[in-house]
C-alpha cells in the first residue's frame, strides 16, 4: 500500500481489526465492526456490500489527512453474540486441515528463523 501512495496511487482498506489496521499506519481506513473475514458485511447481501464499497470510494475522495479512519455506522445482523465467541471452540480461528497447514507452516518459521534465515 505504502509503495502504491508513495507512487500517487490513493488507497483505502476496508477491515475488521481495528485495532490491528490502524496500528499499521494505512493512509483511508473503513471500519466495519464485524466478524473477521466479513469486511464488507454479511455474505451474500449485495446491497449492504455496495454500501460499504461506496463509503470506501467516498473517503478515497473526501479524505484530507493521512490516517483516517471511517467507522461504519454497522451492526450485525446475527447480533454481538460472535464478539464472545471469537477464537474459542464455538469460533476458532481455524478448523481441520486448515489448522493443521497452519500449524505445520508456523514450525517451518520456527526452524528458519533459528537457521537465520529469516
Amino acid at each position: 500500500m505504502r509503495v502504491l501512495e508513495a507512487a500517487g496511487l490513493p488507497t483505502v482498506v476496508i477491515g475488521n481489526a481495528r485495532d490491528i489496521v490502524e496500528t499499521c499506519g494505512v493512509a483511508r481506513f473503513v471500519f466495519l465492526d464485524s466478524p473477521l473475514g466479513n469486511p464488507c458485511g454479511e455474505p451474500f447481501n449485495a446491497s449492504e456490500q455496495r454500501w460499504v464499497v461506496r463509503s470506501a470510494v467516498e473517503l478515497l475522495a473526501s479524505a484530507r489527512g493521512p490516517r483516517t479512519t471511517l467507522a461504519l455506522p454497522y451492526r450485525w445482523a446475527k447480533g454481538e453474540a460472535w464478539k464472545e465467541k471469537i477464537f474459542s471452540k464455538e469460533q476458532p480461528f481455524l478448523e481441520g486441515e486448515a489448522e493443521q497447514r497452519w500449524l505445520e507452516s508456523k514450525e517451518k518459521y520456527k526452524e528458519l528463523k533459528a537457521k537465520g534465515a529469516l
